[in-house]
């Protein structure tokens, strides 16, 4: 129906917004295309770290420490964004085995480079939660010993004042998946991590961090440039700010504390589905982020919003120039 085969003979500009992430854009949309049988591009995928590209600016050739995902398939995400100089938690515990004695030694395969590193001397400027831990010990350890050391030198002296910024990605507490019970997202890291300093660094000022992925109107603004880019083409002379004022845009998904709230927030059209998180009954709204309307699947959120401009439409009302699932 996206793809103009609708009742207004439309094609609808859409991107693909998640809080999962872990991998690069181009093999996301990849995946996601084998699974729905069309072609989605990379420049329609959001994971919760692609507005992290904006870091760059001021991390490019600084140190950096780079956390979550399976072995080193983050740190090559970062390297393909931009930032030059990085490492992770494997290679922490590969210079000093007893950083985290309850792992097997890091294989090399998994560490972000083949050139050790003297971590003892060779400090940290930031720290970026990319995506899930795959090891909450190891990576709270590491985390914690970098945030509250002198300089951020690894194994530095504890002066429990934050000692470099923190960005984290997808505060997503649960996320569904097969099993009949949501499970813990990365929102946990983020609970335990901020218990830990409280409970470590006594006395300090709670812990400061920029949070991305959805709610944050960042992952909105980012999304709202790529359907700009969609609307407009390549056509570098046209203001991509004018669309904005002349367009709705409308936001699907079963998340009420991310998908919803970001949206809603945003000023986008929200429609809650019964597919995932939410599974209220007939007739009921989230209570807490209530959605502009509630159905079953993707296929009615679609419907209902194609039918809504069709009523715009008719009433004189310009019909919407993009959409956002």
């Amino acid at each position: 129906m996206l793809s103009g085969d609708n009742a207004l003979g439309k094609r609808i500009p859409f991107v693909l917004l998640t809080n999962g992430g872990g991998v690069p854009e181009a093999e996301k949309a990849a995946d996601i295309s084998r699974r729905l049988g069309v072609e989605i591009r990379a420049d329609q995928v959001v994971l919760a770290h692609s507005p992290m590209q904006s870091l760059v600016a001021e991390y490019a050739n600084k140190h950096v420490l780079i956390v979550g995902g399976v072995g080193r398939r983050c740190a090559d995400i970062a390297r393909a964004y931009g930032f030059n100089n990085v490492s992770t938690p494997n290679d922490v515990v590969a210079w000093q085995p007893s950083a985290w004695p309850f792992m097997d030694p890091p294989k090399d395969a998994d560490l972000s480079t083949s050139k050790r590193r003297d971590f003892s001397r060779d400090r940290f400027h930031a720290v970026m939660v990319f995506h899930d831990s795959f090891d909450f010990g190891r990576d709270l350890q590491v985390v914690t010993d970098v945030l509250r050391a002198r300089d951020a030198i690894a194994d530095g002296e504890f002066v429990d004042q934050q000692s470099v910024p923190l960005y984290m990605s997808n505060p997503d507490l649960v996320f569904s998946n097969e099993y009949p019970r949501a499970r813990f997202g990365q929102g946990a890291f983020h609970t335990c991590l901020h218990a830990m300093w409280a409970a470590l660094a006594k006395g300090a000022p709670p812990l400061k961090h920029t949070l991305f992925g959805k709610p944050n109107r960042v992952q909105y603004a980012y999304a709202e440039r790529l359907l700009d880019r969609l609307v407009l083409g390549p056509d570098a002379a046209i203001d991509v700010s004018q669309p904005r004022f002349r367009r709705r845009v409308y936001a699907i998904g079963d998340n009420p504390a991310a998908d919803i709230a970001g949206a809603n927030g945003a000023g986008w059209t929200s429609v809650l589905v019964r597919t995932g998180v939410f599974t209220g009954a007939p007739g009921t709204n989230d209570a807490r982020n209530p959605a502009h309307k509630v159905v079953d699947h993707v296929g009615d959120a679609v419907e209902w919003i194609i039918e809504s401009e069709l009523q715009r439409a008719e009433s004189g009302e310009k019909p919407s120039a993009a959409e956002c699932n």
